[in-house]
């Protein structure tokens, strides 16, 4: 359920929000067993926690009375930007966090001043945050698992399914993740290719921490990896257009759109991969420049969808 640390602090937060707790309580909670428990109690008292107990078949907790943790050390921006980041996991896949967001801010509301509090309130009450269309949802436990791993340097193991449907089993050295384009990203150094990869995390499957170990190369950057490498990310189509602009041009204009780009024919050849169409149809069309489609034919079909909802769209208003 947790691990040692973090289930001290779970019976830290109980005496917190109760006025006595039975060490069967405890027990029953952490899913341990009452000398477990005691070890714990022990624990929070080595570290100054004034924690007083009854005796009896299990025995009762408290805290001492009138104690309470001091309230954190935030201004009011700061509250109300970790509230708005709470709130905003489910703008990069994470909704599955939402119950873990709700204790968190819970805990906060009990620890914080009061007008720290109703800066928490405000986002809570006024603003409303909802993922984009294209956001992918990722499993948490992954996502923590992958993390976990690149931290203390071992590798993982996992089922990955393709963009074209294949199954493979992997075992990757985990070096960084990423949040781009609305999916989560995992790098790392693929034992079966002898090469870097870079796997969509909603794609993976049956995701364990192995035995192996290694270490991290030093200067290993996720953001420039991905920069290099995300144009050619596997995707449903593969997208190779040559459009009428000069190429300092265009480096502006795709900046932030992770294309590559080549000089060719007084123009710039545009390559990416993606998923969806329609977004990169729009946005090319946007650019107000004659645009020639080398791949994929599907990205012809678009144009023309777009092309007959423009003309609708530009009709006369029907009486």
């Amino acid at each position: 359920m947790y691990d040692p640390i973090m289930r001290v602090l779970t019976v830290l937060e109980l005496l917190q929000a109760r006025d006595h707790v039975t060490g069967a309580e405890l027990a029953e909670r952490l899913e341990v067993d009452l000398r477990t428990v005691q070890r714990y109690i022990v624990r929070l008292k080595d570290l100054k926690i004034p924690v007083e107990s009854s005796r009896g078949v299990g025995g009762a907790y408290r805290l001492r009375p009138g104690y309470r943790l001091p309230p954190l050390l935030l201004t009011n921006e700061e509250a109300f930007a970790l509230s708005l980041g709470l709130h905003s996991l489910r703008q990069v896949g994470l909704s599955a966090f939402a119950p873990a967001t709700e204790g968190a801010l819970e805990k906060l509301g009990r620890v914080l001043p009061k007008a720290l509090r109703e800066s928490i309130g405000t986002v809570q009450d006024v603003i409303a945050i909802e993922p984009g269309p294209w956001v992918v949802t990722t499993p948490v436990e992954h996502l923590i698992r992958a993390a976990s791993a690149i931290r203390i340097g071992r590798r993982i193991r996992f089922d990955y399914k393709a963009h074209d449907g294949a199954a493979t089993r992997r075992q990757i050295e985990p070096y960084g993740l990423m949040h781009t384009d609305g999916r989560w990203y995992l790098i790392g150094y693929c034992l079966s290719r002898k090469a870097l990869r870079t796997f969509r995390l909603d794609r993976v499957s049956k995701l364990e921490i192995g035995v192996g170990s290694f270490r991290r190369p030093a200067n290993f950057d996720a953001r420039k990896h991905m920069q290099a490498s995300m144009p050619f990310v596997q995707s449903e189509y593969q997208i190779d257009v040559w459009i009428d602009m000069p190429i300092e041009e265009a480096r502006r204009n795709f900046a932030m759109w992770r294309v590559a780009l080549e000089e060719e024919g007084g123009g710039t050849r545009v390559r990416c991969g993606r998923d969806r169409l329609e977004m990169m149809a729009a946005m090319l069309l946007s650019m107000g420049r004659r645009i020639v489609v080398h791949g994929p034919e599907e990205l012809r079909g678009t144009f023309k969808e777009l092309a007959k909802r423009a003309v609708e769209a530009g009709g006369e208003v029907q009486p």
